[in-house]
């Protein structure tokens, strides 16, 4: 089936390069940059490196998501970050699963994966650690991360009627998958520091909380 790869983007200049280039050829039909309103050049790095850009004024990681989930054409779609963490050479296992009809939503588990020493703080490890927990408990999914590394058949995804606009976007595709019926596996994947500087959510205290209280409040509002 073919891919669409969605990579929402704030001041990536550093890193969307060096993403783009990384990502496999074996099916890709496109790939999508969100841009939040750079003003580093990103967006235009982006273009120049053979990307469809999408230019998103509206606020919130859900939402740039959600905008290149409109207007993608694969049949598989394919969310990653901007950053330079996840690893593009990871794609090919992702989608598996969903090729071979065993799955509608694939999620790249960081924490069974390889950590690159210093990829990833530790508080966002405790909080992903908590999520996973919490989502096994009361969902029954045996998840180990709740990675934005992730693939899902497009047509289905949008019939889940996502409308969580912020960090908890990727949180509310897993329980309303999961209380859809999906069949939902995990896959580890690598994960490496991020380029450019710290990260907008996870090296700082303002977005780590916030990004808890969204993922966390998601969990217990749809279970």
């Amino acid at each position: 089936m073919q891919i669409s790869v969605i990579i929402p983007a704030l001041n990536e200049r550093d890193a969307i390069a060096s993403v783009l280039a990384s990502i496999p050829d074996e099916n890709l039909l496109e790939v999508l940059v969100v841009d939040g309103g750079s003003n580093d050049g990103t967006a235009e790095i982006a273009s120049a490196a053979g990307a469809t850009v999408i230019h998103e004024a509206r606020y919130g990681y859900g939402q740039a998501c959600a905008s290149g989930l409109a207007v993608a054409r694969g049949e598989i779609v394919v969310f990653m970050d901007a950053d330079g963490a996840d690893d593009p050479r990871d794609l090919p296992a992702l989608v598996a699963p969903i090729n071979t009809g065993q799955a509608e939503l694939v999620l790249g588990s960081r924490l069974a994966g390889y950590l690159e020493p210093g990829s990833m703080p530790w508080h966002q490890k405790m909080g992903n650690l908590f999520s996973a927990a919490l989502i096994r408990h009361l969902y029954g999914l045996p998840l180990t991360d709740l990675s934005p590394f992730r693939a899902a058949l497009r047509l289905p995804l949008l019939s889940l009627n996502l409308h969580e606009m912020t960090y908890g976007w990727p949180t509310e595709m897993i329980a309303r998958a999961a209380r859809s019926g999906w069949r939902i596996q995990e896959i580890p994947v690598c994960y490496h520091q991020r380029l450019g500087g710290v990260s907008k959510i996870s090296g700082t205290w303002k977005g780590s909380v916030l990004a808890t209280y969204y993922i966390v409040s998601t969990i217990l509002r749809y279970r």
